[in-house]
């Protein structure tokens, strides 16, 4: 059969998390044939058990199916699953610039939702052709009517564009695809003088190194032929090239308009980008496919076996996701308090929250994980700037002229009634509510500017349970602003503990030492002496409690007879005790870091 790129069509679904994405990819599957009835499974391109349990897409899975359309012609269709979350949207984006056009996927029960419209963006600045498709059609609380107000109102999308479908019970599958016949454009700059791929993902494989999935844009590649990675200007040859019909089945060459993979010599992740421009070696592309830029981890935190044994367990298991994930860093690190361990980079909470999650069941390897810090950019005197992402490392406050924290661009969808509240959250954070948009009658959308750490913990869980559940945010980094910040110590017995060390805003600094201290104090186990926890900044303590202390009752032998008596055995355990503080140390065990460390979180 004669290759006709013009037969092409390549899409992705976007939408926001849990609005049925790989559900209606599961029914586009078994509609084209490409996976017999006996092996479908639900969820079937997601293939982690972590997929499936939270209904999130985290890796994306192309697939190439074929479709006898009405037209009386077979068209090859390539679908790009993408993962829903803002912190891979990255991953969004390269997945976008692989195709011509999008379904868009809306919940007809909730509506647009903030994911929704900036994943919308993405593709609308990429030049995409967008499909809007209601789905959950069959729901009884599907509200048709306010989504399609919604489309024309936020996304500016006309409402008779719209294609009703389920992809639960498979109604307006068949229209799907022929919209994508019909609307979609065949393959873009597919004229241009030289090869050109796109790399929009990458896996490694334990016997074959990497393997790149990759659009095809001009020129075809073939096994044997040598390629270059425009970003690094690195050569390899090629091994083998195939496609994904979803499992990889081998083929001669890949054309233009074509998705597929290409295994190589490149035996690091590290090495091959994503984003990243592939072209002949003998004869390169003048300029690389738009759009590439380096991914830079975001949040840092510490993690730590629980059980000392199993470092090197832990120090394999970051080395096999490593090879999987180039976002995920790592490097060595030693604590007083929790021993060896590794500082580890991630592009933001979700990354961080399933790494650590597969650590714990891959690899079974038991974590405990400090507190996550974001990179600070501290300027000394004298001008020279300092990138800090431990605490521990900040220099000295006399040398420091001052310090920056990275900003995030939220934008908030809620139902009305819960400004007020959402409002107060914002303020609490040190966000600031730039202008406020409203959608339709019951929904509003804040754009507002808050620091990156104050988002860290539990910003996304009170955002949840002041709107009920109803409530939405979506984010991208902004820039570096100046901030009044510090470091604050957590000392036991004047020592300073420096896995409880962290960077925070002066207003905060007290009540954030404070709950600190009651909370060690508490789960120290009592001492022979009077022991204080207490939090400083610098040389100022600005909050402390006591460890209680064990007591001997020494007076138990003394029967009546004068107070003198006991006086004097009281005042003898009194000295023996002020003799064991000069020359007393604190054991804290383990576990009191890992309740304060869990409880922090």
């Amino acid at each position: 059969m004669k290759h006709d790129p013009t037969l092409t069509r390549n899409f992705c679904i976007i939408a926001h998390v849990d609005h049925g994405k790989t559900t209606l990819s599961d029914r586009l599957l078994e509609y084209t044939s490409t996976i017999a009835k006996r092996v479908m499974t639900d969820q079937h391109l997601d293939s982690m058990d972590l997929e499936k349990e939270r209904g999130i897409t985290i890796k994306m899975h192309p697939v190439t199916m074929t479709y006898p359309a009405k037209d009386g012609k077979t068209y090859k269709l390539n679908l790009m699953d993408t993962p829903g979350h803002v912190d891979f949207s990255y991953e969004v984006s390269r997945s976008l610039a692989a195709c011509e056009g999008a379904l868009l996927l809306i919940d007809a029960a909730q509506g647009v939702e903030a994911q929704t419209v900036a994943n919308a963006h993405l593709a609308f600045t990429q030049g995409l052709k967008i499909i809007p498709v209601i789905n959950k059609i069959d729901l009884p609380s599907a509200n048709l009517e306010l989504c399609t107000r919604q489309l024309e109102d936020i996304l500016t999308i006309p409402a008779e564009e719209v294609i009703l479908a389920s992809g639960k019970s498979g109604i307006g599958i068949e229209e799907i695809l022929e919209a994508v016949i019909s609307r979609i454009p065949p393959p873009r700059w597919s004229d241009y003088p030289t090869t050109r791929m796109l790399v929009f993902d990458s896996k490694y494989d334990s016997y074959r190194g990497v393997i790149s999935h990759v659009r095809v844009f001009s020129g075809t590649f073939k096994a044997g032929e040598m390629m270059m990675l425009m970003s690094s200007g690195q050569k390899s040859e090629i091994k083998e090239v195939g496609m994904f019909h979803p499992g990889m089945i081998k083929c001669k060459e890949l054309r233009p308009g074509d998705v597929g993979y290409i295994v190589s010599n490149i035996k690091s992740v590290d090495e091959i980008k994503i984003g990243d421009t592939i072209t002949h070696a003998n004869k390169p592309a003048a300029e690389m496919l738009p759009g590439y830029k380096e991914v830079h981890p975001m949040v840092y935190c510490g993690l730590y076996p629980l059980e000392s044994s199993d470092y090197e367990k832990l120090k394999v298991a970051l080395g096999k996701l490593r090879l999987n994930d180039s976002a995920l860093q790592y490097q060595q690190e030693t604590s007083v308090a929790l021993g060896f361990g590794f500082r580890c980079g991630f592009l933001g909470l979700l990354h961080m929250e399933i790494l650590q999650e597969r650590i714990r069941r891959e690899y079974d390897v038991d974590i405990i994980s400090t507190y996550p810090s974001v990179v600070y950019r501290v300027k000394k005197h004298g001008g020279q700037v300092i990138e800090v992402d431990n605490p521990v490392n900040l220099p000295d406050p006399a040398s420091i002229e001052e310090i920056s924290e990275p900003t995030i661009k939220a934008s908030i969808h809620i139902p009305n009634e819960f400004l007020g509240d959402m409002m107060s959250l914002i303020m609490e954070k040190r966000g600031s509510c730039d202008h406020t948009d409203t959608l339709d009658s019951t929904r509003v959308m804040l754009t507002c500017t808050l620091p990156l750490n104050e988002i860290l913990v539990d910003f996304n869980d009170r955002l949840k349970s002041i709107t009920h559940g109803y409530g939405s945010m979506d984010y991208e980094l902004g820039d570096y602003r100046p901030s009044d910040l510090v470091k604050m110590e957590i000392l036991v017995n004047g020592d300073p503990v420096d896995a409880f060390a962290c960077i925070v805003h002066r207003s905060k600094a007290e009540t954030q030492g404070r709950s600190l201290c009651e909370k060690l104090a508490e789960i120290i186990p009592p001492q022979m002496f009077k022991i204080a926890v207490q939090a400083a900044i610098g040389g100022k303590i600005i909050a402390r409690d006591n460890v209680r202390e064990m007591r001997k009752d020494v007076t138990a032998k003394c029967y009546g007879g004068d107070i003198s008596r006991k006086r004097k055995l009281l005042d003898k355990q009194k000295e023996g005790k002020k003799k064991m503080k000069q020359i007393g140390k604190v054991s804290i065990p383990p576990d009191a870091f890992i309740q304060v460390l869990k409880t922090n979180h």
